[in-house]
């Protein structure tokens, strides 16, 4: 499973249970704890999705975290799930009002959760729809984790597996290098930003038999975008 799921609960023991439900569902989590932490997060991490807290620590709510995600281009797209106690009908339009693309009500089970995830995710075209991901002629098993061109597989380190994964499920976005580094390999490991520039040859050379090179651009001055548009 490509998608990545950013939890935003202020409570270490509630963050801790959603993030290991939703790790058993084979779901990528980064955690944060404020909002601070979060607006870090989504710049460095680039999640699927962002499940919310509404009621956060240090002043700034996470309707205001909303609404901030939503004036700025490169994440205004990003599905939110908001999680509240607030369960009356005005703060759910509220919430709804200011971007947010569904709303869970605590305490909830977590197979809801996951289902909610799961919706919200198909609705808005993200994640992998029955295990399958596909763009122009290859088609990703994310269960198998086997990628096909046709009816050739191409064989692959778990490294290019994964970046291939984060480009399809980020088509037509330009990424820096640290960007893909952190999304791919993790903000904490602290390798040179031209490990990148390495795994996108090798893994541009195992597409190219197949006319999927193509899909990987270099963007000069940014670094790299998925698309199957010249």
């Amino acid at each position: 499973m490509c998608a990545k799921i950013l939890v935003v609960e202020d409570e270490p023991a509630i963050n801790e249970l959603i993030a290991s439900t939703l790790e058993l569902a084979d779901f990528q989590v980064v955690q944060a704890f404020d909002i601070q932490g979060a607006y870090l997060a989504v710049v460095e991490q680039l999640p699927d999705l962002i499940l919310l807290d509404w009621m956060m620590p240090h002043g700034e709510s996470g309707i205001d975290f909303v609404r901030r995600l939503k004036k700025t281009p490169n994440t205004d797209e990003i599905p939110i799930i908001m999680l509240t106690a607030k369960g009356e009908e005005d703060n759910k339009v509220y919430g709804l009002d200011a971007g947010v693309d569904d709303y869970i009500t605590k305490p909830f089970s977590t197979r809801e959760l996951v289902s909610r995830i799961n919706a919200v995710l198909r609705r808005l075209g993200g994640g992998d729809k029955k295990g399958v991901l596909q763009v122009a002629n290859l088609t990703i098993n994310t269960v198998s984790q086997r990628v096909m061109a046709g009816d050739d597989e191409i064989v692959m380190s778990s490294t290019e597996y994964r970046l291939l994964c984060f480009f399809v499920g980020h088509a037509e976005r330009a990424y820096t290098r640290t960007q893909i580094l952190d999304a791919v390999w993790g903000s904490n490991v602290y390798i040179d930003e031209r490990t990148v520039d390495v795994h996108i040859r090798r893994l541009r050379k195992l597409l190219m038999p197949f006319g999927a090179d193509r899909l990987i651009q270099t963007v000069r001055g940014t670094g790299y975008r998925f698309s199957d548009k010249c």
